[in-house]
């Protein structure tokens, strides 16, 4: 796969050049293309532009900008689970045709991996977080039965219906407990 190093070392280039757009028309504009052009009605999660220099049926507007910044074709794939679409990998090359099925394949298994790898860090993220707000959570109500002498159960209501009353989240009302040393 010898287009491979020059497709890895040409993204940050062109990444640099819509970082300069707005907002409306570069990055975003770009990812969201990318990830609704993997979101076909066949249910495949993989596209293929084939030559960004021709006039573009399916993204009119998308590939004339693609174009001026130098994209010359591209392809995308979908970063899913069974539960839920994380995103999208997009290859860029300068050069009409540069993909073929070979690097398409090679982008299945690269996207397959990132979507494993990206799932599996949110779910430790949102353990470790989860984990940290029990802490707190715990920390709080050990805070409110000393002060106002109450049992474990009672402490753990009085945080329960602060959020249902003031609009907070409950890990919120722990912390400000937490740190503040009361009810906010």
């Amino acid at each position: 796969m010898a287009v491979a190093p020059a497709l890895l070392q040409w993204p940050s280039l062109w990444w640099r050049r819509t970082a300069r757009l707005p907002q409306s028309s570069g990055r975003r504009y770009f990812s969201r293309h990318a990830i609704d052009a993997a979101r076909s009605s066949q249910g495949e999660r993989v596209f293929r532009i084939a030559d960004l220099t021709a006039e573009q049926q399916r993204w009119p507007a998308f590939a004339p900008r693609a174009h001026a910044l130098g994209v010359g074709s591209m392809t995308g794939f979908l970063l899913f689970t069974d539960d839920e679409d994380l995103g999208a990998l997009n290859l860029y090359s300068h050069h009409p045709g540069a993909f073929t099925e070979t690097s398409e394949l090679a982008g299945w298994l690269l996207a397959s991996h990132a979507a494993v790898a990206f799932s599996g860090a949110r779910t430790h993220a949102q353990m470790e977080q989860g984990i940290a707000t029990r802490h707190t959570i715990g920390q709080a109500m050990g805070i409110l039965m000393g002060r106002h002498h109450i049992t474990e159960e009672q402490a753990f209501d009085v945080l329960r219906r602060c959020p249902q009353e003031s609009n907070i989240k409950l890990r919120e009302v722990a912390r400000r407990v937490c740190e503040q040393g009361s009810l906010p």
